[in-house]
């Protein structure tokens, strides 16, 4: 008998295909893999305690490699800021970062929420070709708003 969770990743692998979206399918090609392997039961677990961590941590390289290859140095660093653009970008980044952080929360107190998380960013990845940094993004945002709502109340 095919269990349900086989199912809806199944579902998903086929929307990732429709949408041709690299990530999802390999995303879920990993999980689909471990699955088979029997090996779920402790990997899942771990993967979902990590996870986001090492995303970020991948993320965090990528961002960086241009100044390890010094393509970008001291002189840009200082000459961004003589711009708006800049500015916009700074104040961005910290704000995208206090967001993550009531994010990081918020999916940690409440699980149910993490669910319509999960979907909001399938949806957004497979459709509208976005990037899967939105659960954590989401999060953060909904838990600003939980916050403003609450003030209110």
């Amino acid at each position: 008998m095919i269990s349900e969770s086989l199912l809806f990743l199944l579902l998903l692998l086929i929307i990732g295909l429709i949408a041709k979206n690299s990530s999802l399918m390999i995303a879920i090609a990993v999980l689909l893999l471990l699955k088979a392997g029997g090996m779920d039961a402790k990997s899942f677990t771990f993967l979902q305690s990590k996870g986001i961590n090492w995303g970020v941590t991948v993320i965090t390289i990528a961002v960086l490699a241009p100044i390890a290859t010094g393509e970008i140095g001291f002189k840009d660093l200082s000459g961004a800021f003589k711009t708006p653009f800049a500015w916009i970008a700074l104040i961005s980044g910290m704000l995208v970062a206090m967001l993550a952080k009531g994010g990081v929360k918020l999916l940690a107190d409440d699980p149910q929420i993490t669910t319509a998380l999960v979907l909001g960013t399938i949806l957004s990845v497979s459709i509208f070709k976005g990037v899967a940094v939105g659960p954590l993004i989401g999060a953060g945002i909904a838990y600003a708003v939980m916050k403003v709502l609450g003030f209110f109340s």
